[in-house]
């Protein structure tokens, strides 16, 4: 055990809230409020001891689910210049949210993608039918393949996302999948729910 600086992604719940919004097919993306660099560096000053295997950091390239016959390419999510928060920009690519851990690393990796896009069907479309024990690849840009297993399958309507149990600080290297779920609001454009995985490095 070792003790380490952990960076605590702690996201305001709007925050979550818009990031799941942006997965919405028929919506416009909405404006993201994102942490702001001071705020992000208090909470770098947090402890904790550490637990499992952690991964140097390294961006990932590549996410792969056996159960759902998932193999695609990924693609960083940073900030615009007005804020905003970048979304995949097809139904096929996964991003990773760049202001969190790279998977693999101390902390919560973060991964979005769409469960339908343009009237395509997303990646993420059967996010919800993964089960404890599952296994999620993924391929980093320096050769390793940081390998996790499903801890928890959860659905949250979107005014009542976890903000804390997805962005906080945690004592192992960690993997948040993000998707929308449950029924479609035709009169504000999204859906009622957020699904999201939660996995731990196994190897």
């Amino acid at each position: 055990m070792r003790r380490v600086a952990v960076v605590a992604l702690a996201v305001a719940a709007a925050v979550a809230v818009a990031v799941a919004a942006l997965l919405a097919p028929h919506a416009a993306p909405p404006v993201m409020v994102m942490p702001s660099p001071a705020g992000q560096a208090r909470a770098a000053e947090a402890e904790t001891l550490t637990r499992g295997e952690l991964l140097p950091t390294s961006p990932p390239v590549r996410l792969a689910i056996p159960a759902l016959k998932i193999d695609v390419p990924m693609t960083g999510l940073g900030l615009q210049p007005d804020g905003t928060m970048e979304v995949p920009d097809d139904a096929k690519t996964v991003g990773w949210y760049t202001k969190a851990p790279t998977p693999g690393s101390l902390g919560p990796a973060v991964l979005a993608g769409h469960v339908d896009y343009s009237g395509k069907k997303g990646t993420f479309a059967d996010l919800a039918d993964l089960r404890r024990g599952d296994e999620i690849r993924v391929t980093r840009e320096d050769g390793r393949t940081a390998v996790f297993t499903v801890g928890e399958v959860s659905q949250y309507a979107k005014d009542r996302f976890p903000t804390d149990a997805v962005y906080g600080p945690i004592d192992h290297a960690g993997l948040r999948l993000i998707t929308c779920g449950g029924d479609f609001d035709d009169r504000s454009g999204h859906y009622v729910d957020n699904i999201v995985v939660f996995a731990e490095l196994v190897r």
